[in-house]
């Protein structure tokens, strides 16, 4: 086994579980302690583990930590970019959709510029802007109001009583993290409020994140993996993400990166 396929199992097991032992991964790959702790050594030069005493784990931030909007914004442009133009593929004309916050689904918006009539309904400032600068003239934006946090969404008490009373074709979800046993999470409680009221307003929920949210946990849950109709993520997604996946959501999708291949494992 290659040391790329190697670092590439110890990261998916990673992600997984949250840990690995050494010992464990001398016994799985076949190889011995001290290539095993090299590997580790340049999964963690790249900062995709931590090294502890004896392994590793996931490099995972407090559940309430929040990255601003612009640092967010620079992270998994490739699979950001694939993910949105295979979103855009579920808008139809006509339609009335909904488009949380977050990077992401900032990055759908500029995929819709040739989707006639649509209405878009949002709690991004950011997502709000784009749709503006179109040009188009069949399109409604409807920015509810509310609280600003630091990834400029807008949420609170103010901006689920406008969601409340509405209903839409599709609402496309961005979330901080996903896991098995804690659905789709976000790291502020009142985003989750607000996110959680779109998913209520919504005929189908089309939720849209790049492979590195699998694993990672915010403190409060929007929705199960089961309420998602789609997820659309990247072919990074790793083998047992993809099999839990597969059969909670109601469909899996992953959009192929242009390009991409294994050298970050190289």
């Amino acid at each position: 086994m290659l040391a790329r396929q190697r670092q590439a199992v110890i990261l998916e097991e990673v992600r997984r579980t949250g840990a690995v032992r050494v010992s464990d991964l001398v016994v799985r790959l076949g190889v011995s302690d001290m290539t095993v702790r090299r590997d580790l050594d340049v999964l963690a030069a790249r900062g995709l583990v931590e090294k502890v005493y004896g392994g590793a784990t996931s490099v995972v931030g407090r559940s309430t930590d929040e990255p601003g909007f612009e640092a967010k914004s620079v992270r998994q442009l490739p699979e950001k970019e694939a993910i949105a133009a295979e979103a855009a593929t579920l808008v139809r004309p006509g339609t009335a959709i909904g488009l949380s916050a977050g990077t992401t689904t900032w990055t759908l918006a500029r995929f819709l510029d040739d989707i006639p009539d649509l209405t878009v309904v949002t709690n991004s400032i950011r997502v709000a802007d784009v749709l503006q600068q179109s040009g188009r003239t069949d399109r409604t934006v409807v920015l509810t109001g509310g609280v600003r946090t630091p990834s400029d969404a807008l949420v609170g008490p103010v901006a689920v009583q406008a969601l409340r009373s509405l209903h839409l074709d599709v609402v496309f979800l961005g979330v901080h993290g996903m896991a098995e046993r804690s659905g789709f999470t976000t790291p502020n409680l009142n985003e989750s409020e607000t996110d959680r009221a779109l998913v209520d307003a919504a005929g189908r929920v089309v939720v849209v994140a790049d492979h590195t949210k699998w694993g990672t946990v915010g403190i409060s849950t929007i929705a199960a993996l089961d309420e998602a109709d789609v997820l659309v993520t990247d072919e990074g997604l790793p083998e047992t993400a993809r099999g839990v996946l597969g059969e909670q959501v109601g469909e899996l999708v992953l959009a192929h990166v242009p390009g991409r291949g294994e050298e970050e494992f190289a």
